[in-house]
C-alpha cells in the first residue's frame, strides 16, 4: 500500500496525517514562504518540529481543550501551523478575513467566543484591541511579525517565535500531555470552524470534523490523481473553505508542497517563480487576469495584436478539442504548435501556468467565454460546485468531459439529487456537523436523513449526467409574463468584457430587465490614458459619453447571445446605468469573498432601481460610502440611464409612464 492509497480511516485527524507525512517523506518539501524577495522551505520533519513547538507554547499559555482560537493574517506557513498546533491541544481553529472590518472580525470573536487569537502583524492586532471592549473572552493574542510590536503591553501577547521557544522548553514537562490530546482526537473532532460569507445575513459558524476535512481530501486527491509532488500557491483568503480544503486538507492528504507568495503584489511573479501544478482561483481572478491580458494588447504593436488574434482564434477552434483528447486535423495540429511557440507557451507562462496539470474555478458562475479563453490556451482549467457546508466538494468535471455550462458529476461519495422546486440537495462525507449556536438553520438546512439544501436551482442533463447551476434558487424568479429570470446567467456574459467588473440585473416580477453596472477601473483608465482623455475620479470616468456608448455595445452583444437561448431570452437587457461607485464589501454591498449582496443592493439604490423602471433619463443621488481609514462620507452623482437595443423573440416592453 502506497502512502496515497493509506485508507482515510486509518487517519483520524490532521496531526495524525501530518506525523504519516513525517514518517514517509519527512526529507520532502511542505511549505515555502517568499519574504524579503526571498523563498524559505521546511520540509515536512522540519514543519511537524515548529508545529508541536508552537502546539507545547500553547499548552504553556494555558490553550484548553475545546477552546477556540481565532486565526487572522495572510497565507503563511506559521498560520496554517497555528490551525495545526491549535488541533493537537485539542482546540478548534477558526480562521477570519484578514480584510474584515473590526464591526466583522468582533461579531466572529465574540460568536465563537475565542480565547485565544493567532494575528498576523500589528494591524491585526490592531484590530483585535479595538474591538475588545464589546468582544469578552479573549484571554491571549499571538503575533507573527514582530514589527512595530515592541512598544505594546505584552502581559497577554506573545510573538509566535516566542511561544515556540517556550515550548521547545517545557518539552520534557508537557510532551506527554500534548501526546494525550493528540491521541484523543478522532473521525468526530472538530478539525475547524469556518464562518459563511453572510450574503443574506450574519455570517454562520460552519462546524466540519475530521471525517469531513478528511474523506474529501482523500475522495478528491484520488479524483484527480494529485500526489506529494504537486504545486500549489496559497493566496486566497484563509477564512475560505477553498483554501482550507486545498491548502490543509488536500495538502496534508497528499503530502503535496503548499508555497505562500509575499504579498498580493507579489503574486504574479511568485506564481510565474514556484510554477504550480494543480491551481484554484474564483472567476474574478480569471476575469481580472484575462482583462489584463486584452489591456496588453490593446498596447502591444500592430505585429503583435495581429498574431495574437490570429492564432486565438485557431486556439479557440482548437485548443480545448487537443485537451480533451480528440481527434484534430493534421493541418490544425500544427496551426495550434505554431500558436503554442509564439502565443499561447509565452502567455502562460506570464500568468504563471505552465506547468499546472489540474485547475479549477468555482465560487460562483464563471462566464462561459473567459472558462473557453484559458482552455483554449492548452490549461486544463475545470469547473466544481461545492460550498462551505459540504467541505466544498458536490460536484467535478473528470478529464475529458469539461464544459462551460455544466459543473460535472457528482464527487466520490457524494449524492446529489434535484427537488421538484428545482433545488438541488446532496449529502456526502464532507457534509457539515451543524451550525454553531444555531439549531433552527441546522435543521432547516440539513434533514435528519443528511440532506443538505444548497439554496440553488439546477437540473441534470440526460445525455451527459453533468449537473447545471441555473442562479441561486432565491434569485431565479418570473418575469411578469411568466419566463424565467436568471440575473446571474446575464451578469456573466457581462462581465466577460474586460471594460466590466460587475453587473447587477434587475428584472424580478417585472415586464423587463434593466442592469446597474461597475465599470473596470484598470482596463477603462487604461483605454482613458491611450486616448489621452483626462479624468479626475471613478466617478467621472464612469460617466464619460464614450464609456456609456462602449457599454452599451456590450449590452446588446450580450442581448443577441441571450435571445438565443430560448429558456432565458427574455432576460434582456432593455435599460442600464453606470453606477458612480464601486460595489465595496466595506459598504456591505458585497461579501468578502465578492458575492453580491442583492437585497442591501435594491434597499440602499431603491431609487436608481425606481429610475430604471419609470422611464427617467437621469437620477441624481446621493450614497454613504466608507473611506479606508473607517471614516464616513457621501458621494454625489447625476446619473445617465440608457435604452438598448433587444432582439428575436423577447418584445421589448415599456411601462405606461413612458
Amino acid at each position: 500500500m502506497t502512502d496515497q492509497q493509506t485508507p482515510a480511516g486509518a487517519l483520524h485527524s490532521i496531526p495524525a496525517l501530518l506525523a504519516r507525512n513525517v514518517a514517509l517523506f519527512g526529507d520532502r518539501p511542505a511549505y515555502r514562504e517568499k519574504e524579503f524577495g526571498i523563498w524559505q522551505s521546511w520540509t515536512w520533519a522540519e514543519a511537524a518540529e515548529e508545529i508541536r513547538a508552537l502546539a507545547l507554547g500553547m499548552l504553556v499559555l494555558g490553550l484548553r481543550q475545546g477552546d477556540y482560537v481565532a486565526v487572522i493574517g495572510r497565507n503563511r506557513p506559521a498560520h496554517y501551523w497555528s490551525m495545526i498546533a491549535a488541533q493537537m491541544c485539542g482546540a478548534i481553529p477558526v480562521p477570519l478575513y484578514q480584510d474584515a472590518v473590526a464591526e466583522e472580525m468582533a461579531y466572529v470573536l465574540e460568536h465563537c467566543g475565542a480565547r485565544f487569537v493567532i494575528c498576523g502583524d500589528q494591524e491585526q492586532v490592531d484590530k483585535v484591541l479595538e474591538v475588545e471592549e464589546s468582544v469578552k473572552g479573549i484571554q491571549r493574542i499571538l503575533y507573527n511579525d514582530k514589527r512595530g510590536m515592541r512598544k505594546y503591553d505584552h502581559s497577554r501577547m506573545n510573538s509566535i517565535a516566542d511561544t515556540q521557544d517556550q515550548g521547545r522548553a517545557a518539552e520534557p514537562r508537557l510532551g506527554l500531555e500534548l501526546d494525550a490530546r493528540i491521541a484523543a482526537l478522532d473521525e468526530s473532532s472538530i478539525c475547524v470552524m469556518l464562518y459563511t460569507s453572510g450574503t443574506t445575513g450574519k455570517p454562520k459558524g460552519v462546524v466540519l470534523s475530521n471525517r469531513n476535512i478528511i474523506e474529501t481530501a482523500k475522495n478528491t486527491c484520488d479524483f484527480d490523481r494529485l500526489t506529494m509532488r504537486e504545486e500549489i500557491v496559497a493566496y486566497l483568503p484563509m477564512a475560505w473553505v477553498g483554501d482550507f480544503i486545498f491548502s490543509m486538507g488536500q495538502a496534508l492528504w497528499a503530502g503535496f508542497t503548499v508555497n505562500c507568495p509575499e504579498s498580493a503584489h507579489t503574486m504574479a511573479t511568485d506564481t510565474r517563480e514556484i510554477g504550480p501544478t494543480y491551481f484554484f482561483a474564483p472567476p474574478r481572478v480569471f476575469e481580472g487576469q484575462l482583462t489584463s491580458v486584452m489591456i496588453r494588447m490593446e498596447d502591444a504593436g500592430r505585429v503583435k495584436k495581429w498574431l495574437f488574434d490570429r492564432f486565438m482564434k485557431i486556439a479557440r477552434r482548437v485548443g480545448p478539442a487537443l485537451l480533451d483528447g480528440e481527434t484534430v486535423g493534421f493541418t490544425d495540429r500544427l496551426a495550434y504548435g505554431l500558436g503554442k511557440l509564439l502565443v499561447y507557451g509565452p502567455l502562460k507562462n506570464t500568468l504563471g501556468y505552465s506547468r499546472i496539470r489540474v485547475g479549477y474555478t468555482a465560487g460562483e458562475a464563471i462566464g462561459p467565454e473567459i472558462f473557453d479563453f484559458y482552455r483554449s490556451l492548452g490549461i486544463n482549467l475545470k469547473q466544481l460546485y461545492g460550498q462551505t457546508e459540504a467541505s466544498v466538494f458536490i460536484t467535478q468535471q473528470p478529464d475529458g468531459q469539461v464544459r462551460s455550462d455544466t459543473v460535472g458529476v457528482p464527487s466520490p461519495e457524494v449524492e446529489v439529487k434535484i427537488a421538484e422546486n428545482g433545488e438541488v440537495f446532496y449529502r456526502s462525507p464532507g457534509t457539515f456537523v451543524e451550525y454553531y449556536k444555531n439549531p433552527d438553520s441546522t435543521a432547516s438546512t440539513k434533514d435528519p436523513d443528511g440532506w443538505v439544501a444548497t439554496g440553488d436551482a439546477g437540473f441534470f442533463e440526460e445525455s451527459t449526467g453533468h449537473l447545471r447551476i441555473i442562479d441561486r434558487a432565491k434569485d431565479v424568479g418570473k418575469m411578469a409574463d411568466g419566463s424565467m429570470f436568471a440575473p446571474k446567467y446575464v451578469e456573466n456574459k457581462l462581465k466577460f468584457f474586460p471594460n466590466i467588473l460587475e453587473a447587477v440585473v434587475l428584472g424580478n416580477n417585472r415586464d423587463y430587465c434593466t442592469v446597474m453596472i461597475n465599470i473596470d477601473l484598470n482596463a477603462v483608465g487604461n483605454w482613458a490614458e491611450r486616448n489621452n482623455i483626462a479624468y479626475a475620479s471613478y466617478q467621472e470616468l464612469a460617466a464619460h459619453p464614450q464609456i456609456y456608448a462602449a457599454i452599451r455595445t456590450h449590452v446588446e452583444e450580450v442581448n443577441a447571445s441571450v435571445a438565443e437561448d430560448e429558456m432565458l431570452s427574455n432576460c434582456q437587457i432593455h435599460r442600464f446605468l453606470v453606477l458612480h461607485k464601486e460595489l465595496d464589501p466595506d459598504d456591505g454591498e458585497m461579501t468578502r469573498t465578492r458575492k453580491v449582496r442583492r437585497a442591501v443592493i435594491s434597499e440602499k439604490f431603491a431609487d436608481l432601481v425606481g429610475a430604471l423602471y419609470d422611464g427617467s433619463d437621469s437620477i441624481y443621488t446621493e450614497t454613504e460610502v466608507t473611506y479606508e481609514d473607517g471614516r464616513k462620507g457621501k458621494i454625489k452623482a447625476t446619473l445617465r440611464i440608457e435604452d438598448v437595443q433587444v432582439f428575436g423573440g423577447a418584445v421589448q416592453q415599456k411601462v405606461a409612464a413612458q
